[in-house]
């Protein structure tokens, strides 16, 4: 499965449209991360804690992404578009949301 945020794969003419391709995934901030970023805030420098929860945020996404569009019969996805936002309690929670448009190339 190839996944591209380009509308278009250089050497890979796309023969058939499937349609647009969702997948969201929910992850939870757990309270050892906000305690170890509250330092980070305070002090300054990145948050490693809160980096690898969007690093796993967005894998998550895309292997979803990929699986629902396999099921659709296709074996690329263009056009990706990655939105991350807060859910929850006080923003607990990094919902990310991937979308595209699955393709056959």
């Amino acid at each position: 499965m190839i996944l591209s945020t380009t509308p278009t794969l250089e050497g890979h003419p796309i023969r058939e449209y499937l349609g647009i391709v969702t997948a969201e995934t929910i992850i939870g901030a757990n309270a050892l991360r906000d305690f170890a970023a509250s330092f980070r805030d305070f002090f300054g420098g990145r948050s490693s804690s809160y980096e690898e929860v969007f690093v796993q945020g967005k894998e998550e996404a895309l292997r979803e992404l990929s699986e629902r569009a396999q099921r659709m019969g296709a074996n690329a996805v263009v056009g990706i578009h990655l939105e991350y936002d807060t859910v929850g309690n006080a923003g607990s929670m990094l919902m990310v949301v991937a979308t595209g448009t699955a393709v056959k190339i």
